[in-house]
């Protein structure tokens, strides 16, 4: 009976991630990004996410935000150069063992690009939401799963 449950759990995480749809929202401050190390992120971390979460490439949202960088401290004290990635997903379609190597890579690109400046205190956070709670192109992630 478990091993039926575990073999089921599968079908589903694969059926799920059949669609995937992730957003990823990078944002930084310190001294002003070039273009090309927006391009960069942008172009790295869809390729984090298709290869790593095994998300669509051709679907995946990458916003790069840089706020004030007088508006961004860390324990209290104005930081040099900070980061925080938020990516998006769909719960359910990745086990914890890739979100972890996800957040891993996700720190070794923002270290490659940003340089040593980039404070430690650096979070990269994986939000899963429900796919009756997201969807893109006036569909939710759950009316796609069930039209398969």
């Amino acid at each position: 009976m478990e091993r039926t449950h575990i073999v089921l759990d599968r079908i589903i995480r694969h059926q799920i991630s059949e669609q995937p749809m992730p957003f990823v929202r990078i944002t930084i401050s310190g001294p002003a990004l070039a273009p090309e190390q927006v391009s960069r992120f942008q172009t790295e971390m869809t390729e984090l996410m298709a290869t790593t979460l095994g998300k669509r490439a051709d679907l995946t949202s990458v916003l790069v935000e840089q706020p004030a960088a007088a508006s961004w401290a860390v324990g209290g004290t104005p930081a040099k150069v900070a980061a925080h990635v938020e990516a998006t997903i769909t719960t359910g379609t990745n086990l914890p063992e890739e979100k972890a190597r996800f957040i891993e890579k996700s720190m070794r690109l923002l270290r490659s690009v940003l340089g040593s400046e980039l404070n430690p205190a650096t979070y990269v956070v994986v939000n899963e939401v429900s796919a009756n709670s997201w969807g893109y192109d006036g569909r939710t992630q759950e009316s796609r799963m069930l039209a398969v």
